[in-house]
């Protein structure tokens, strides 16, 4: 009787202690409920919240672009045209759409941080010729004719491309 008694008192003290875990994880689990019933209600908040985000960050990222130094312009206009494309579809998810404008985002914060030297069309006075571009970073953008000719920059200040003396074109050769 006493092997009994001893074996109840301990299947009595495990299933006590059983029981306790049981109303700690049910207590867990319904406050996960609320929090998941909460989170339901404001989905649709946050996806109303989104569409203006992309939005703003659209608009935001042409308007970067044309007061930015006027490099690789076709590249960066084509750019902000697919993007423009895929916002208005409705077979894209606004996550994907999201994904894509803070990729173009990234490839631009890209631009200010490395040097870059390229061959593209550059209209001087109605004129259109090849030249080489040398870019540095978002701090300049140089200019020079093949033959090495005539050496220019772009004015921030004025918006425009200005000349310069023969004594840098062979420093800008240099750096292309």
């Amino acid at each position: 009787m006493l092997d009994q008694y001893r074996s109840a008192t301990h299947q009595t003290e495990t299933l006590l202690t059983y029981n306790k875990h049981l109303k700690t994880l049910l207590a867990s689990q319904e406050q996960e409920k609320v929090s998941l019933e909460q989170q339901l209600t404001e989905i649709e908040t946050t996806q109303r919240e989104v569409v203006p985000l992309i939005l703003r960050m659209m608009d935001s990222l042409e308007k970067f672009v044309s007061l930015d130094l006027p490099f690789l312009s076709e590249e960066r206009s084509q750019r902000i045209a697919k993007l423009k494309a895929m916002i208005i579809r409705a077979d894209i998810t606004n996550a994907e759409k999201y994904r894509r404008i803070l990729e173009a985002y990234q490839i631009e914060n890209d631009y200010g941080n490395t040097i870059e030297a390229y061959r593209a069309d550059l209209t001087l006075d109605g004129v259109t010729s090849s030249v080489d571009f040398l870019r540095l970073g978002r701090v300049a953008l140089y200019y020079q004719r093949f033959d090495g000719s005539e050496t220019g920059y772009w004015d921030k200040e004025q918006k425009q491309w200005l000349a310069l003396s023969n004594d840098y074109r062979n420093s800008i050769r240099k750096g292309l």
